[in-house]
């Protein structure tokens, strides 16, 4: 199976300390990756030197083959690689369609056709494609600052997928989200998956969540890979409850 995304000895120091220390895996192409491991285990600098909000210390990162360490966001948006913050990036005064109208013009072109192309560059469509897939269309219209929690984290992850990437990176995705809306929000992910293709790496700290999402879980501790493998292997393995649970 083809690896979309390859990350190689991948290590991020800040002074003295060592976030990220050599850390290796690949994501195949269709897959869900689940990326687990205690609070300051180096999930979101790793996430960041992937996604080039941070520039590794050292090691490489490629996207299809493509050496793509280093380079900005943005680039890395017109290779088809989005992904999700812990913190919502949504609008709160624009409607959901409108939100993800500009969410899709980032992986659109350069600034200056953006400004000289249609209003809309042309995504109006494809938003309200998107706002069917991820059963938004009673909220369409409605200002996403005044939907739930819960939907708004829908209206987030909807947001990622406007480009047509080929990978994505979501960053706590289950976070804060009830039973309710975690439900759907896990059964639009599984849909993604399975009808579009799309390919995931997922960090999360809701077991039951990621386990039951993720064909193959890794396992941070102190910046490092403690474990990788299938949701049964990591929830057997007695490194893994130590990295929790302690001694």
């Amino acid at each position: 199976m083809t690896a979309v995304l390859e990350v190689k000895e991948i290590k991020k120091a800040f002074g003295g300390i060592t976030a990220v220390d050599g850390v290796s895996f690949d994501v195949r192409e269709g897959e869900i990756l689940g990326l687990i491991g205690p609070n300051g285990c180096g999930k979101s600098t790793l996430f960041n030197c992937i996604l080039g909000q941070l520039t590794p210390s050292a090691g490489e990162v490629k996207i299809d083959g493509q050496v793509v360490t280093g380079l900005r966001p943005s680039d890395l948006n017109r290779l088809g690689v989005s992904r999700t913050f812990q913190l919502l990036q949504v609008f709160p005064r624009l409607s959901v369609r409108e939100n993800l109208i500009l969410a899709g013009q980032e992986h659109q072109g350069s600034m200056l056709g953006r400004l000289f192309g249609p209003s809309d560059a042309g995504l109006t469509k494809v938003a309200d494609q998107m706002i069917g897939f991820f059963k938004l269309d009673h909220l369409a219209s409605e200002p996403a600052g005044g939907l739930s929690y819960g939907q708004q984290k829908l209206l987030d992850a909807a947001m990622a997928f406007m480009g047509g990437p080929r990978l994505v990176l979501l960053d706590e995705p289950a976070g804060g989200v009830n039973p309710t809306m975690l439900a759907d929000l896990k059964d639009r992910l599984v849909a993604m998956n399975r009808e579009k293709g799309a390919t995931f790496v997922v960090i999360e700290h809701n077991m039951e969540f990621v386990m039951s999402l993720c064909s193959r879980v890794m396992v941070m501790a102190e910046g490092k890979v403690l474990a990788l493998g299938q949701p049964d292997e990591i929830r057997a393995n007695p490194a893994v409850v130590e990295a929790y649970l302690g001694h």
